[in-house]
Order: C-alpha cells, then structure tokens, then sequence
C-alpha cells in the first residue's frame, strides 16, 4: 500500500533518476525542458551558488516566480542548500508579498526582471535586506544575479545535500480565506508520505505517467503532486504557466498526457466549453484519470464531467496543514459521488463534537480532526496559533464532516463558515450544491448576512452560464425544492465571477466586502 521507497531526501531522488532515466524528460513548459540528469547537475550548481551567496541551512529563500520549469528547479536547489523554500504566488499583491517576505525573514529572493522594482522596493524598507536573484534571460549587470548563469556555472561550494526528512523543508502560506494568512512549515517526509500514500497507491501515479498541471505551484497540493510528485516517482509533466480552458483542452487532445490534476472550478469550465465546442472524437485520449483536490467537488459535476470525457475524474479533500491529501477516491471498489473518499493510509481521523472532543455518532456531523506523519510541524512564529490547532497530535481542521457506514468521508462545510439562521446550522456547501444543478447556473457561492431578528440569513452569488437568462425567482423556486425552507438564500446577487484561491476555495470575505 505505502510506496516507502518513495520517500527520501531531495538529492537522493534527483540522483536515482539521474542515474535511472537520465535523458528522460522530467519537467518541460511552453519554452524549455529539462531532463533528469541536467535536473540533478543544474540544481546541484545553484544549490552551491546559494551557500555562495551566504545562504545558511535552515534560512528561507522567497520564489516569486511564475509557473515553470524554473520554479521547479529552484525548489530544488533550496532543498539542496539545505535552506527553506517559500513559495509566493506571483499574483500577490505588494502587501501580500512583504508579509512573507518579512515574516519568513528570506535572506534571498529568486523573481522576475517584472518584479524586480517591486522587490528592490520593498527590500529598501526591510529590515534584513535579501540577495535577489532574477530568473530572466537578459544580460547580467555588473553585481547582478541571474539565474540563467548561477544554473550551469560552476560553484565554488559544492552542494549541502544536508536537509535530513523531518527538516522544516517548506514555509507555505495559507489562503487567508479568513484573516491573514499563517505560514505553514512542512517536512519532505510529510509532503513525499502523501505521494507514497496516496498519489502513487490510489492514483496509480508511476514513471509511465505523462503530467499536465494546470496548477498554481506555490500552492500545497501543486508543490505536492506537481513538483514533488513527479520526482518522486520517475515521471514527466508539462508545466502550464496558468489555467486556461481552451489551452488544456487542445493538451488533452493531443493524446500526450494521461494525468491531468485541477480543482473542481477548472473541470466545471473545462466541461462547459467542451459542450460548447462539440469537437467530434474523444476528449481526452490517453488521459486514464482526472485528479480533483482543494475545494468541494458537487456530486453533480463529478458525474457529468465523467460522462462527457469517459475518464474517472477522482474526488479528494486535502488542507495544507497535513501536507494536503487527507482521504481521496479509489479507482477501484466503488465510489460514493460526492464524498471524498476514504483517509490516506497512515492517516488517523475522527469525526468530534467541537465542543467537547467527543466522537459522534456514524453519520452524524462534526469536526474532522487528524493525526499522522503529514501532519504540520506547526504555524512559522505562531505558538498560539499552533497550539490551538494542534492538541496531543491532532490537528483541528475547523472542516465539518460526516462518515457513512462504509467509512467514506463527506465534507459538509467549515465551522466558521457556518450560517447560523435563528438557531439553526447551515452549511453553505450544501446550498450551493442544490443551486450548481439549477442549468442556468455556472458558479456560485454562499455567505451569511446579518439578520436584525434571525441573526445571520445566507446570500447566494450567482454566476450565469454565458447565453443564459437567469430567472432569479425561478433559481429560489429550485432552491426550495431542494432545501429546507430556513436554508433557502434570503437573497440574490448576480456576478460576474466567484472570487477564489489558488486552490479553488472560495473566498467568502470579498464577497461580504461586495455586499457591506
């Protein structure tokens, strides 16, 4: 079940494919590839070209860098350094990005010639200014760094190869969905015990696989199958530098590709301009699984998007905390759509009342709360926050759930996400999963409003399918038929988009923002 020999140092990964599948293509994107052996030789110079430029084990180094074979490289080399990546989305606005920046103490930068003014700017202000590195092709000024060169220039150190499993080995930065966002620190044991447990076991994820990640890299769940996950196992994958519909569509059906990871917003477009385009041939040729993480999946979409490609499209629930996969969907043995799955082996679970931390009963909802080796050492400089969120091994994922009698897992909503209407607990999860079967409906999303007598009623943001009218009267009528009557939106708000994160959860807070 546990692929153990998947889990080991960075270095020794790199070094076992190099020697294994050396003229293998590992990682390619829309400009360049590498393969396996320039893989290990070209991070082991920028490796000792980091301990150069004064990088120190355990320091952080920031990748404000776009999706690429770049990114990865770099990822790499900073394990090889024995340093810590932080990886910053770059998209992040200038307040995000000094946040991390300040409260990871980088000592050294790795970005773009696009970002280098915002990033000299704020190194201005720091109080520790950071080395930077620019990963663009131009010519080297005169004290300047570029990555092109500290890649294939020798070093004068040799790489550390030193960063052990249990190191912290990644500082990755929480959505933020409701305040600020907290630096979770990882382990290489934690993130590759998820590939062995899980990508590999249940997805069948192997050195045949052919990858098309549409992902965010800086995100957990990318760092985890798109980066980590491709090493580990020996594979190849073709780094998008963003999601976009029509650009997936025309990979898949280049027959190239037989993995393809998302979150559940980019196989809800993905099947909508599909139907639009009504392309005669298979959808997806040679793709043998779908992989779908970081947000709900309806039960609805599941089974459409499979009808239509004639792929198993796996559901799973993971949290950046526990290094991500927390249960996923087994090809094999049956599936209830909707649920998430069943947890990763060497995963312990249990479904507690949040007040007491009593068990509750089979199919009965309550916090879901974890325990195992991907389990997060803790929150980067926040004890407090740290210890309520970890209690005697478990970590509180603040996430409601439920089991059925099979031991498949239902995410039903969050608890500070919940409504609570005069008493009554709603979970906005399960409106929006009766209003995404309404067919006008594209996308939406649903929060509580204050109530001056109920408390707190829900919203629903609504986005129509292009072409379509939306009767709103009509949407609350289909409500009705499939809510109880206190879970039915008190109102309607058409948009134009669902605000969301890398990882496709829906940002609530923006929305209130629309509506205060």
């Amino acid at each position: 079940m546990l692929h153990t020999a998947l889990i080991a140092p960075i270095h020794e990964l790199l070094q076992r494919h190099a020697t294994e599948r050396g003229n293998k293509v590992a990682y390619a994107d829309a400009n360049t590839s590498v393969t396996y052996a320039k893989l290990a030789w070209r991070t082991g110079n920028l490796a000792g070209h980091l301990a150069d430029l004064g990088i120190a084990p355990g320091q952080c180094v920031a990748m404000l860098l776009p999706n690429s074979v770049a990114w990865v490289e770099v990822c790499f080399a900073i394990a090889r350094a024995g340093a810590i990546a932080v990886p910053i989305s770059y998209d992040a606005s200038e307040p995000e990005i000094a946040y991390r920046l300040a409260d990871a103490d980088c000592r050294l930068i790795v970005t773009t010639d696009e970002k280098a003014a915002l990033v000299e700017k704020l190194n201005a202000v720091a109080a520790s200014p950071a080395t930077i590195v620019l990963a663009d092709r131009g010519p080297r000024a005169p004290g300047e760094h570029r990555l092109t060169d500290l890649l294939v220039r020798p070093p004068r150190s040799v790489p550390r190869d030193c960063q052990g499993l249990d190191d912290h080995a990644y500082i990755i930065y929480t959505s933020g969905t409701t305040g600020r966002a907290k630096g979770v620190i990882l382990t290489t044991r934690g993130m590759l015990w998820v590939v062995a447990a899980c990508w590999a076991p249940a997805c069948g994820l192997c050195e045949t696989d052919n990858v098309l990640s549409p992902l965010p890299l800086f995100h957990s769940y990318a760092l985890n199958l798109s980066v980590l996950g491709i090493l580990a196992t020996g594979a190849s994958e073709h780094i998008l530098e963003r999601f976009s519909t029509a650009d997936v569509l025309a990979h898949l059906r280049t027959g190239r590709f037989t993995v393809m990871p998302g979150v559940p917003t980019m196989f809800h477009y993905l099947l909508q301009r599909a139907k639009e385009e009504a392309v005669t041939g298979p959808a997806a040729p040679g793709v043998r699984v779908f992989l779908s993480a970081g947000a709900i999946m309806p039960a609805s979409l599941n089974r459409s998007f499979e009808e239509h490609f004639g792929v198993p499209l796996l559901d799973g629930y993971g949290i950046t905390e526990t290094s991500t996969m927390v249960t996923m969907n087994w090809p094999t043995g049956g599936r209830v759509l909707g649920s998430c799955g069943f947890p990763v082996p060497g995963l312990a679970v249990r479904i507690v009342d949040p007040a007491t931390d009593k068990d509750m009963a089979l199919g009965t909802e309550g916090e879901l709360i974890v325990r195992g080796p991907s389990v997060m050492p803790g929150y980067h400089n926040k004890p407090a926050e740290t210890d309520a969120a970890l209690r005697e091994g478990w970590y509180r994922t603040g996430d409601l759930a439920r089991s059925d009698a099979n031991g498949f897992l239902t995410i039903t909503g969050r608890l500070k996400e919940l409504i609570i209407r005069g008493g009554q607990n709603i979970a906005p999860a399960e409106i929006e999963e009766a209003v995404s079967k309404h067919p006008a409906v594209l996308d939406c999303a649903v929060i509580g409003l204050p109530h001056a007598t109920l408390g707190e009623v829900p919203a629903l943001f609504v986005v129509p399918r292009p072409g379509m009218s939306l009767d709103t009267e009509a949407l609350l009528g289909h409500c009705r038929a499939l809510l109880s009557a206190y879970k039915v939106p008190a109102s309607v708000h058409v948009a134009s988009e669902i605000p969301r994160t890398g990882s496709g959860k829906i940002m609530r807070f923006k929305l209130k923002e629309q509506v205060n």
